[in-house]
């Protein structure tokens, strides 16, 4: 029963530390001692009295705070004398089975999110968000048609940026849109695994030396994948690559709404039930329209909009995960994806392709600029990462554990 319960947890998003603990606890419970040992692809769940080891397959590779949720219930209520031990079993492997979002639902709130995160970004005029909409939902349809033939985690997101690449290249050619590269990378945006990202570094912090990598190494993979995806569908539909410039600033009220917009959409890609959408919403708001004011207001750098925005998320989202029994990572994902520094991404990826085409003979500026824009996403996300990471740390190590 402890095996299953940190298979679970940990294939589904909730953070080393407390699928360790969780899982530990319930063991104690139980009226025996284990200690967790998590790996990339196993748990080792060893007794401590005794030479006996029980190891389960386990590759953290989903995101579900449905099921999360649900298998932390069962442990709680087990702990506290409220679910016999004999009915555990079958309430953990239910909670594993439970269904993620519906596929209408998922659709539209990629189409959501994804215009959302257009509007963020500066792309204002209709034409761009309908045609931003409609790549992300027809890529979220065509990823549920495959996650029926195939469990494969790196081929959703590969189709996703192709379609979003392809869709962008069309719009670019028939003159419908006059922010493709807008287009283009606003739905990829929607496929970037944030929470391994988040949970990779949580692990190297934590030492996880071993594990952090492995999630970091798959989280790199995937945003490889839709570079490349979406740099490929682009230039096979006979779009013409070139560097976006950056674009003005976006209205306070609106960036905040868009950004409420955009954490809901991806609070229902993590399957997190509806009622609990409201504070990741407000969370997520209240911290742009800080880093809003810090970039615009105060005339602080990106990275400094982002360190700020996502140490706020920290502090608020750090003692509510854990009363509400939610992966953090996926959580606090939810509520920054917005900072994210796609934008810079994709212009890197944009010149390395174009570096490549042109040869000896490329220009300096196109150097420069690709090195800008990849300092400057390497700068974000580590500001992001650190923001995130320090005060749940310390939540974590002042705050005392259950029993």
């Amino acid at each position: 029963m402890t095996a299953l319960a940190a298979t679970l947890l940990f294939a589904h998003g909730q953070t080393t530390e407390r699928t360790v603990v969780a899982a530990e606890r319930l063991a104690r419970v139980l009226g025996v001692a284990v200690k967790v040992l998590p790996y990339w692809g196993e748990l080792i769940v060893k007794v401590d009295s005794a030479p006996l080891s029980h190891i389960v397959p386990a590759k953290p590779l989903g995101v579900d705070m449905g099921r999360v949720l649900a298998v932390s219930s069962v442990i709680e209520q087990v702990c506290h004398g409220k679910l016999p031990v004999e009915a555990a079993q079958s309430a953990l492997e239910s909670a594993g089975r439970l269904p993620p979002s519906s596929t209408p639902r998922f659709i539209l709130f990629a189409a959501v999110g994804a215009a959302s995160l257009g509007v963020i970004f500066g792309a204002l005029d209709t034409t761009s968000l309908l045609l931003i909409a409609a790549s992300a939902a027809i890529g979220a349809l065509a990823r549920r048609w495959l996650s029926g033939f195939s469990h494969n985690p790196l081929i959703q997101p590969l189709c996703g940026a192709l379609i979003a690449g392809v869709v962008a290249a069309a719009a670019s050619r028939i003159q419908l849109s006059v922010a493709s590269t807008l287009v283009a990378f606003c739905p990829c945006m929607v496929l970037v695994p944030g929470p391994h990202i988040l949970n990779g570094a949580i692990d190297l912090a934590r030492t996880r030396i071993a594990l952090g990598t492995a999630r970091l190494a798959y989280a790199g993979v995937i945003v490889l994948l839709i570079c490349a995806g979406g740099l490929f569908g682009f230039t096979a539909a006979g779009g013409n690559l070139a560097i976006a410039g950056s674009s003005p600033p976006v209205p306070l009220i609106i960036d905040v709404i868009a950004a409420g917009c955009a954490v809901a959409s991806f609070g229902t890609f993590f399957s997190m039930p509806s009622r609990l959408l409201t504070f990741p919403i407000a969370v997520g708001m209240l911290a742009h329209a800080a880093r809003w004011a810090l970039i615009y207001l105060a005339g602080g750098s990106a990275p400094m909009g982002a360190l700020v925005a996502c140490m706020l998320v920290s502090i608020l989202t750090a003692p509510v995960v854990d009363r509400l029994h939610l992966p953090f990572a996926a959580v606090a994902f939810s509520a920054v994806v917005s900072l994210m520094p796609g934008f810079f991404l994709f212009n890197a990826a944009t010149g390395l392709v174009e570096l490549v085409s042109i040869g000896p003979d490329a220009p300096a500026a196109l150097l420069t600029g690709i090195v800008a824009s990849g300092t400057t996403a390497f700068l974000i996300i580590m500001a992001m990462a650190f923001g995130l990471i320090l005060p749940r740390m310390l939540y974590e190590r002042l705050s005392p554990s259950p029993v």
